[in-house]
């Protein structure tokens, strides 16, 4: 017999005003940033294809590209806790639909959830560090999914010429107005592993792959600052 589903969280007066708030402010603040894609050809081809995929980032870079990948059907793994549920709505009105759970908490149903949207033919996007850390340190979870849906992973990585930082576990970044915002992405990672258990096993090899990925958005940062932005994509 199945468990009863979990109420959702209730949010504060505060939190409710967020929601209301949060999107407007976010797509203004979005409209100023002069925006450069790398090495977006391989996710696109994916998508042309329609090929299920999963983009992989970091909890700290999660703001940028939630706005940059608004409104195109990709569906966010978001943790069941409070702050989650004030993502998720927020999330929502942006055109980002969610699935709820984390590794540490619903870790086994986002882990379905996860499998089911992406065999039904959805992209998935996931931050393998969060929601509590540490940073930058890749759970295992999104590789199984990916092995058991046979899809690939990329990973993304962003950087931005002038940001706010939160003193937060994961340094949370907010890139100001009028920044230069870079993101690069991988090319399509596949887990090559024989069962679950050898796909887990490699969280090293992925966590890597999105510390180089993170790398080269930051070079190409650097390298642009003083001349002038890339092409822009909205």
């Amino acid at each position: 017999m199945s468990s009863p589903a979990q109420p959702e969280p209730r949010l504060a007066g505060m939190q409710r005003l967020a929601v209301l708030v949060g999107p407007l402010l976010l797509r203004l603040l979005y409209s100023t940033w002069r925006v450069r894609e790398i090495n977006d050809a391989g996710w696109r081809a994916l998508r042309a294809r329609r090929q299920p995929f999963i983009f992989a980032l970091w909890h700290g870079q999660l703001l940028p590209l939630v706005v940059q990948h608004r409104s195109e059907g990709v569906r966010v793994l978001i943790s069941e806790h409070r702050d989650g549920e004030l993502i998720a709505q927020i999330a929502a009105r942006l055109g980002l639909d969610s699935i709820r759970g984390s590794t540490t908490r619903g870790a086994a149903r986002a882990l379905l959830a996860m499998c089911e949207a992406l065999t039904s033919g959805n992209e998935v996007a996931v931050t393998p560090d969060g929601p509590r850390g540490p940073a930058r340190s890749f759970a295992s979870g999104t590789i199984v999914a990916a092995h058991r849906a046979k899809a690939p992973i990329v990973a993304i990585g962003v950087s931005a010429s002038a940001a706010w930082r939160l003193h937060s576990w994961d340094a949370f970044m907010i890139p100001k107005p009028f920044a230069r915002v870079t993101i690069a992405y991988s090319d399509p990672l596949y887990v090559e592993a024989a069962d679950s258990r050898s796909a887990a096993q490699q969280t090293a090899t992925f966590e890597a792959a999105m510390n180089a990925t993170a790398a080269v958005a930051e070079r190409s940062s650097v390298a642009t600052s003083a001349a002038s932005a890339g092409p822009v994509r909205r």
